[in-house]
């Protein structure tokens, strides 16, 4: 591991400055990067001052630094963290074999598609939140934004370094092409749907750092336990981050529900003073939540089974021990899947085969966490709504319940009982036309929009009524 050289021109930790061929062709992409992000990133504020974290290291503390910047000039770098202890691939066919630090020929195309689609999202997320600082309810949450656009950027730099860096003219044309998809493009869209759907309004941008960063969290923690040590490294600072787009979402939801709360509390209806009611953010949940159950893919997949077996990805926190057998071979993973007659039946599966499943499983647990700290605050603020994370049949598009139509409980329905209860579930027109009459910018410090509450906390210590964004 290389010292953190910040004074280079991409800041970075993997010695770039003895590696001229590398480091000319990163600053051969690095303009077409800037060019892109002037053009897509967020619009309208790249001449303002952002009070943003910067990585400056890889230790467990202090290894961000927080001062005002013009978010063109933020210093993306290309960081990997310390390798560990212990070097060896700790699951799979490769159980205790050294870790590759080169790319093993015969898992050459599909370590690329991995590392292509992780870094495909990243740009994807801040093509679809461009225009959301036009109605940001306060400059904390401007600057929050702003923050999670500029991680994303940097994720998409992690991915770009191991892509130049270890599969040559192949590599570098895939970096390339990152830059040219965009977010919605009816010709050239992002690889996975849910980052073609459109981010318009403050709700959605909240519930999408809640749910569909999520998920990334838990595909980058798979690829986080990867044998090919420079994607696991690479993956695992991705992770330190990431913790921050998860608490902005969590915390912003709960923040609108809080609000609402507040209001019902004094028997107002949050509608007559611009406030999302409960059961509209209960909609919008379960769109988000649904649509990122979808990016784990099929829950029964030889791709995920082969992935796994070659020791490119690994289960959730598989290298803490605890799972009993690490080549989860003999074992079996239940399903209840729909059956031709209309009812439900069940079935097994091989676990490798399983892989996405028990991801999707973790990441429902932590998803069930989240709505659970939701419903205390309502319960302390005297208010008898439950947010509902919805079941993982519901509103599907991948998988064994694709297409088929789930309630939120999971219960499987009619065609026609669906489509006469669908708007009770999902946002409707209306809902989104409503959403977006709210969404009304709010920039003087201190001050904050009606539909949400202020955070328990500001940003480095700062109190909310700081001044984390500076006009030009």
């Amino acid at each position: 591991m290389s010292e953190v050289d910040l004074e280079a021109r991409i800041p970075n930790n993997v010695g770039l400055r003895d590696n001229k061929r590398l480091m000319r062709a990163l600053e051969t992409w690095q303009p077409a990067f800037l060019d892109w992000w002037r053009g897509l990133g967020p619009s309208d504020f790249n001449e303002d001052l952002i009070y943003l974290r910067t990585a400056v290291g890889v230790g467990k503390g202090g290894w961000a630094h927080y001062d005002y910047v013009k978010m063109p000039d933020y210093r993306w770098g290309i960081f990997l963290a310390e390798p560990s202890g212990d070097q060896k691939i700790h699951f799979g066919d490769h159980l205790g074999e050294p870790v590759w630090t080169e790319v093993p020929g015969e898992f050459r195309n599909r370590l690329r598609r991995l590392i292509v689609t992780q870094g495909d999202t990243e740009p994807a997320s801040v093509e679809q939140q461009r225009l959301l600082g036009k109605t940001a309810p306060s400059l904390y949450d401007l600057r929050s934004l702003f923050q999670v656009n500029v991680e994303e950027g940097r994720h998409l730099w992690a991915m770009v370094y191991l892509l130049h860096t270890y599969f040559g003219k192949d590599g570098r044309e895939e970096a390339e092409a990152m830059l040219h998809r965009h977010s919605g493009d009816p010709d050239n869209p992002r690889i996975l749907e849910a980052f073609n759907k459109p981010i318009e309004t403050w709700v959605d941008f909240f519930c999408f750092t809640t749910f569909t960063d999520r998920d990334g969290k838990y595909q980058l923690a798979a690829l986080a336990e990867s044998g090919f040590d420079p994607l696991a490294r690479t993956t695992q600072f991705m992770l330190t981050e990431e913790a921050y787009h998860m608490q902005t979402g969590e915390n912003g939801v709960g923040r609108i529900l809080h609000r609402s709360a507040e209001l019902m509390r004094e028997g107002i209806d949050p509608k007559s003073r611009g406030a999302i009611p409960l059961d509209l953010m209960q909609r919008y949940i379960n769109f988000w939540a649904s649509a990122s159950m979808d990016l784990f893919g099929g829950e029964d997949s030889t791709n995920a089974a082969e992935s796994f077996a070659m020791g490119l990805k690994g289960r959730y926190r598989e290298g803490d021990g605890i799972y009993k057998d690490p080549k989860a071979l003999g074992a079996e993973y239940p399903l209840e899947v729909p059956a031709e007659d209309g009812t439900m039946t069940k079935k097994s599966i091989p676990l490798r085969r399983a892989m996405n499943a028990l991801l999707l499983d973790a990441y429902v647990q932590d998803c069930t966490r989240i709505v659970s700290r939701w419903n205390r605050d309502l319960d302390r603020l005297g208010v008898d709504f439950r947010i509902r994370l919805p079941s993982k049949r519901f509103n599907r598009n991948q998988g064994v319940y694709a297409g088929r139509p789930f309630s939120p409980d999971g219960d499987l329905l009619t065609r026609e009982e669906w489509e006469a209860r669908k708007d009770e579930w999902l946002p409707s027109e209306k809902d989104r036309d409503y959403v977006k009459s709210c969404m009304k910018a709010v920039y003087e410090p201190g001050k904050i929009a009606n539909w949400i509450a202020p955070p328990h906390q500001g940003v480095d210590g700062k109190p909310f009524e700081f001044e984390y964004v500076k006009f030009h």
